[in-house]
């Protein structure tokens, strides 16, 4: 009695099949037109660091974009000394950090309220905080500029005695204009978090503060690491409040730093280009630290009708 054994490698159908799928014209062009796009939001950060490898006379003799005949990290021992990096990004964590963590706390407990404790009028409460962000902030400059010099504070708060020209006023903007965004994001992902969890924990008696603290936040990690990285960001390069409210120049962000690299006669773009890749690797870094719970925050609750 002869036994016949089925050919393991049965499905060979299968693979030229995928591989017509995977290189279908339609797809394709998708990922041609998406590797453009890629190119061209990569193309000055490129051309920055590519500039800011090479000596100034050369790029001034043969251009930008010709072929490097010497290249070196110079520019950039030379950016990061001259201009005095490492005060300006003190000044920039001391705003940055609390500005991000303040935010996030106050915005997590009134998206709380919002989403989770049906208050009366809520959602009217969150098409004001989501307004508040398209108020322009040229608006208020001069305003908040009277204002803060008007608010007396202790001298160990302020050297100049008063809400101007202190680290204090620069916070409270970025506190009062980002989060009626965070408010709007996390109202929004904590909708969308099991109600029997928190249901089950009322059953056992757990409180408004047990709910929020210990199963509603930890479960809005994701949400908050995606807030947080974009926070940071746009604190970090944010120019116009510190300019405006702080008048000593030892106070000053990263971002007034690379002022200190222009020359009154002459400006070597070169150094600039490495000044400038300086001040954007705190960003990259606090990305890519954070990559994963960004993309878990801004793809969740993408596959529920």
């Amino acid at each position: 009695m002869t036994t016949t054994q089925a050919d393991p490698v049965r499905p060979a159908t299968a693979a030229p099949a995928a591989a017509r799928r995977r290189l279908r014209p339609g797809r394709l062009g998708v990922h041609a037109f998406l590797m453009a796009v890629s190119l061209a939001f990569l193309a000055p950060l490129l051309l920055a660091v590519y500039a800011s490898l090479r000596p100034y006379d050369e790029t001034s003799e043969y251009g930008y974009f010709s072929l490097p005949r010497h290249l070196s990290l110079d520019y950039y021992r030379q950016a990061f000394t001259d201009s005095g990096m490492t005060k300006y990004f003190v000044n920039t964590l001391i705003i940055a950090v609390p500005g991000v963590l303040i935010t996030l706390f106050l915005a997590s407990f009134v998206a709380f309220a919002l989403a989770r404790l049906k208050m009366r009028g809520g959602l009217v409460l969150l098409m004001l905080f989501t307004a508040g962000n398209l108020l322009p902030q040229q608006v208020i400059v001069t305003p908040l500029y009277v204002v803060f010099n008007r608010i007396p504070l202790p001298y160990w708060m302020s050297d100049s005695m008063t809400m101007f020209d202190s680290y204090w006023a620069v916070v409270l903007v970025q506190i009062g204009f980002q989060i009626g965004f965070c408010v709007f994001v996390l109202a929004n992902f904590m909708r969308t978090l099991p109600s029997e969890i928190l249901e089950a924990a009322v059953v056992d008696g757990a409180g408004v503060w047990t709910r929020f603290w210990r199963i509603s936040l930890p479960l809005c990690r994701p949400a908050l690491a995606a807030l947080g990285t974009l926070q940071f960001t746009w604190m970090y390069n944010d120019f116009l409040w510190a300019l405006v409210f702080i008048s000593d120049g030892d106070k000053l962000p990263i971002t007034s730093a690379l002022n200190n690299l222009r020359g009154q006669f002459f400006t070597d773009y070169n150094l600039l280009a490495a000044g400038s890749v300086i001040v954007a690797l705190p960003t990259l870094i606090v990305f890519l630290l954070l990559q994963r719970h960004f993309i878990a925050g801004l793809t969740l609750g993408s596959g529920k009708g």
